[in-house]
């Protein structure tokens, strides 16, 4: 197994390489965001994910949700991400829940930390309420045209934040997509690693009109609840 994440026992040793088998995360959407999270924390040895959409491929997925190819519309997204993942790293067993959030909560499984691939505001701030309700740290991610947010949970509360309402996003480029899927796998990984992370503050991006790459961040208040 050492063999197979070299690379990354370099970084952090057999040690803490061995202890993410013992993990278990959830990543809430098998998307365009789900996609590439799936790739990027798939294959890094986390003991056990699970995939959570109720959705199937559509041919309009393919060109930003990576973990789908032209043959798979019609097929469920997390049973397809699942499979992949397992066939990507033979140390990790992901389980695929073809459901909405709200009835894998219901399942009662336990998890170290969840981490947000939805779409909209809605589905965030029920994840959000479900954290809290745990005292289980997330991961939100979100996406829209050339722009995205991050921001690792903990104390705050999105809810609190957002205002939670019915949006439909407009167009996205695949690029970015993966760009704060993999900014979200870094978070996720350093956290269940047990390195440093720094929490509660949100991470906007996005690409100016003159094509500069602009982050910014801020901190976040904690709930009030």
């Amino acid at each position: 197994m050492m063999h197979y994440f070299h690379r990354q026992v370099q970084l952090w040793g057999e040690e803490t390489q061995q202890a993410l088998q013992s993990k278990k995360i959830a990543i809430i959407g098998s998307g365009g965001l789900g996609s590439s999270l799936a790739f990027a924390l798939g294959a890094s040895g986390i003991g056990e994910i699970h995939m959570i959409d109720f959705d199937t491929v559509s041919l309009h997925n393919i060109h930003r949700q990576i973990a789908f190819k032209m043959g798979d519309e019609g097929k469920f997204k997390a049973e397809v991400a699942a499979v992949l993942i397992e066939e990507r790293c033979p140390y990790v067993k992901a389980y695929p829940h073809v459901c909405r959030f709200s009835e894998f909560t219901e399942k009662n499984i336990d998890v170290d930390l969840i981490i947000d691939a939805t779409d909209n505001l809605p589905s965030r701030g029920e994840i959000n309420t479900y954290v809290k309700s745990k005292n289980l740290p997330w991961i939100y991610g979100s996406v829209e045209a050339f722009n995205g947010q991050v921001c690792f949970f903990e104390e705050a509360s999105f809810n609190e934040l957002f205002k939670i309402t019915q949006k439909t996003p407009a167009g996205i480029a695949a690029p970015i997509v993966m760009h704060i899927a993999s900014l979200q796998a870094n978070l996720a990984l350093r956290y269940l690693a047990g390195l440093s992370v720094k929490k509660d503050y949100l991470y906007y991006l996005f690409f100016s009109e003159e094509g500069e790459l602009v982050t910014q961040k801020f901190a976040l208040p904690k709930s009030e609840g």
